[in-house]
């Protein structure tokens, strides 16, 4: 039997729905989803394996002109995207009309490796819509392929999972069978928290955090975490906390309902909230949280 494998990357401006098309594709929450663009930070990969492929998704930052280290950091991620890609996905969506960088643009006009243009959030989009985007793509980029889709409502992701499998080249599996992911426990219990974080702080909060995972002790019963919120600023310290702690209460809760699940066992988990002036533009701290590598 022959077998396929492959890196399938995807690319795009901020909240077009990369992240909800990877987790669709994978079956597993591994990159997180909410309203607020930036969500994603790192580039994180999801592994589909069947008999004859393994299907190596990437799921990457949203493309802007970084302001700050921390932001060019993650367009680094991007650029990787580009390097070690078999196929391309180059996510739109309705009413979109270029990425936020000229420079990527370019790149996809010029790619020498199958680009995938998926039309996202059609389900939003009358027909005379989604007819005349179509178009104005297919002017943009003659040499891509145009995929309408809804990741949310899983319109079209079979054909265009099945698509991305007849483009995959021949090769042995990159990564053990039963593999999901290349992160680690530590690294969705980070991303669970700063999730949470995005949906309940507003303004500048959840940009200005990071989370660190210190401890996570695994028995049978039960997993034990203890996580640090890390803040630029003292009053960012006092928001996150709340009066009498009830802000990071919920954070703990909430976080503890997602990784009870996403794990399938019992959670304990311990939050605590750090100050750590001007990380986003410390290299050394940058570094520490597995930017800049």
């Amino acid at each position: 039997m022959k077998h396929k494998a492959g890196f399938v990357n995807i690319i795009g401006n901020p909240n077009v729905g990369k992240s909800t098309l990877m987790n669709a594709f994978v079956g597993e929450k591994l990159s997180i989803i909410t309203s607020k663009a930036q969500t994603t930070r790192h580039r994180i990969l999801g592994i589909v394996n069947g008999d004859d492929f393994q299907m190596i998704l990437s799921d990457t930052p949203g493309i802007i002109k970084p302001a700050y280290d921390l932001q060019s950091s993650m367009m680094d991620f991007v650029k990787s995207a580009f390097e070690d890609a078999d196929v391309l996905l180059y996510m739109v969506e309705i009413g979109e009309k270029a990425l936020k960088d000229e420079r990527f643009f370019d790149k996809i006009k010029n790619s020498k490796i199958p680009v995938l243009l998926l039309l996202n959030k059609v389900d939003t989009a009358t027909q005379e819509l989604l007819e005349e985007q179509v178009q104005y793509w297919q002017e943009q980029l003659p040499t891509v392929e145009i995929h309408p889709i809804s990741a949310l409502q899983n319109f079209n992701i079979k054909g265009v999972f099945e698509r991305i499998l007849e483009l995959l080249p021949e090769s042995p599996a990159y990564y053990p069978k039963d593999q999901l992911t290349d992160k680690p426990e530590r690294f969705f219990v980070n991303e669970t928290i700063r999730e949470k974080i995005l949906m309940y702080y507003k303004k500048e909060i959840p940009y200005a955090v990071e989370v660190e995972t210190e401890e996570f002790f695994e028995d049978e019963e039960i997993i034990r975490i203890r996580s640090v919120i890390m803040v630029e600023r003292d009053s960012q310290k006092g928001i996150i906390i709340g009066h009498k702690g009830s802000a990071l209460k919920k954070v703990g809760v909430e976080s503890r309902k997602d990784l009870e699940k996403f794990f399938d066992k019992q959670v304990h988990i311990e939050l605590y909230v750090k100050v750590n002036k001007n990380w986003r533009n410390d290299s050394r701290q940058l570094k520490r949280f597995g930017y800049n590598n």
